[in-house]
């Protein structure tokens, strides 16, 4: 006896369709599963054996294969569970009348055939639409999830009864249905924090605006309890709002990792991760021993990756974001596959001065040069080549402590960020890959940011006078060209370059 239906797995943040075969056999009493299987996936028999005698169903002890198609694809986790209990009902003549052709299933059973939620409901949603089917049965906490997709009707299972019922039924019960538009413009971003909360620092937050206008990586460097963490946490409330399709990937993310708060079918605020400086490598970029999972930078995808006290971290960890920052991507490679992870994120690192952290600033520092020097090299040249803005953060005057919050709200800073992306949105039209200044190359630097003879000659001067490095050269202008983004130029002017030259600290040797 036979029987087939199917199911999906998580490739990535994408779906692999996965065909679930099952053969019964009169033979020695046996349950194996068969097409690379993982512990979570081989340990569904048990769940699914018991879920089925639990609702009631029987039968003689026979030989059961199940085998899950792609063979040469490793499988994972437990959303297997239903789609094998069906097709076992199918092959032993249990479930009658029911058309699987059209229909993917997911969810994990419990012993008492109650349908608990997965990962990855999104994803298999949109495959499923793309290779032709018309229904997905999809745990019932996941089912407005799933329904973001338009085009396939979606239903939520609490129950293995229910999916039966829904497979034998013509007319099965009513589908789940959402309106995304209607759900992302009611989707309002509630921040409990705000950048009217930081005193002074006036110098520091006009660099994160800018750093939030042009999408720039920022370090800062200042002494202990200057408010560098403060700052950081607030970058994302001055970023623009997300866009449909940026809020769509974010979801897809969220979704395969398992993150989506309940009641929650999409993600409607930046992500903001902020990973303790005893992250391995794998953690930060994406792996793992056998499956791989999206990191770090990935989860921060469309937002924000926060890497407070930078020079704790390992120095292999840090040198593995370079080929992310750059190339916006992540590329994991395994002996059988190789998934592509996005790594569109914004970088803000924070670090002390020295090691006792007060090296310039108003308390004695206890380090020597060469101490101060060692600690700052912790921070490699070709991270911080990926690094547009350097910005030193002093002490906070003890007026500014006492005296009450004076400083702009997060909206009012944000309004400013949005018409400056709306701006290079417009000029980049042109360019697919291109949507903000930071990620320009030097040929389009070289297209967008011309500089009249005099501005040239000042930058020129600087780059001679302050000995700057090499690489300040393309980023400063890249800087400027915000800067004069936000100031509604359509040139870049003496006044935007000299902005950019004080925000490129950490490349003067002089």
């Amino acid at each position: 006896m036979y029987a087939s239906t199917q199911s999906a797995a998580v490739l990535g943040i994408g779906a692999l369709l996965v065909d679930i075969e099952i053969t019964v056999e009169t033979a020695l009493p046996s349950f194996n599963i068969v097409g690379l299987p993982d512990n979570s996936v081989r340990e569904s028999r048990e769940r699914v054996v018991a879920a089925l005698h639990y609702s009631g169903f029987d039968w003689q002890p026979r030989r059961i294969t199940v085998n899950l198609a792609p063979a040469d694809v490793r499988k994972e986790g437990s959303a297997f569970d239903v789609a094998i209990a069906i097709s076992m009902l199918q092959a032993l003549h249990l479930m009658e009348g029911a058309d699987l052709s059209d229909a993917v299933i997911l969810g994990e059973l419990s012993f008492d055939a109650q349908v608990r939620p997965v990962r990855g409901a999104l994803p298999v949603a949109m495959k499923a639409k793309q290779v032709g089917k018309k229904r997905l049965i999809v745990p019932a906490a996941n089912a407005h999830e799933a329904a973001i997709v338009d085009g396939i009707d979606v239903y939520g299972i609490d129950t293995l009864h229910a999916a039966i019922e829904i497979l034998t039924n013509p007319q099965p019960s009513r589908r789940t249905q959402l309106d995304v538009d209607e759900v992302f413009k009611r989707a309002s971003e509630r921040h409990t924090i705000d950048m009217a909360d930081v005193k002074g620092q006036m110098s520091a937050k006009r660099a994160l605006e800018v750093a939030a206008a042009g999408g720039h990586n920022i370090i800062m460097i200042g002494p202990p309890g200057a408010g560098k963490t403060m700052l950081a946490k607030r970058i994302a409330t001055i970023l623009p709002p997300l866009s449909l399709t940026e809020a769509l990937e974010t979801t897809t993310i969220h979704s395969v990792a398992g993150l989506l708060p309940p009641g929650q079918p999409m993600v409607t605020q930046r992500p903001f991760r902020a990973p303790h400086h005893t992250i391995s490598d794998a953690a930060l970029i994406g792996g793992g021993v056998g499956v791989v999972r999206p990191g770090e930078v990935t989860m921060a995808h469309h937002g924000v990756l926060f890497l407070d006290e930078v020079p704790e971290f390992q120095r292999n960890v840090l040198e593995v974001l370079r080929q992310p920052l750059e190339e916006r991507t992540i590329r994991i490679a395994r002996t059988r596959m190789t998934v592509e992870y996005p790594a569109n994120v914004m970088l803000v690192c924070s670090m002390n001065p020295c090691p006792c952290g007060n090296y310039g600033s108003r308390r004695e520092c206890s380090c020597s040069l060469q101490d101060v020097q060692r600690y700052m090299s912790k921070v490699s040249g070709p991270l911080l080549d990926r690094i547009d803005i350097h910005v030193h953060i002093p002490a906070v005057d003890v007026e500014d402590l006492a005296s009450a919050p004076t400083g702009e709200p997060s909206l009012a800073i944000r309004d400013r960020v949005s018409r400056a992306r709306r701006r290079q949105l417009q000029r980049y039209t042109s360019k697919e890959h291109l949507f903000k200044n930071a990620d320009m190359s030097g040929k389009e630097i070289a297209e967008y940011c011309r500089l009249d003879d005099s501005t040239s000659a000042l930058l020129q001067h600087a780059m001679r006078t302050l000995r700057l490095s090499a690489r300040a050269y393309d980023r400063i202008i890249k800087v400027a060209r915000t800067i004069a983004d936000i100031a509604g130029s359509a040139e870049i002017t003496s006044d935007h370059i000299r902005e950019a030259i004080q925000y490129r600290s950490l490349d003067r040797t002089a």
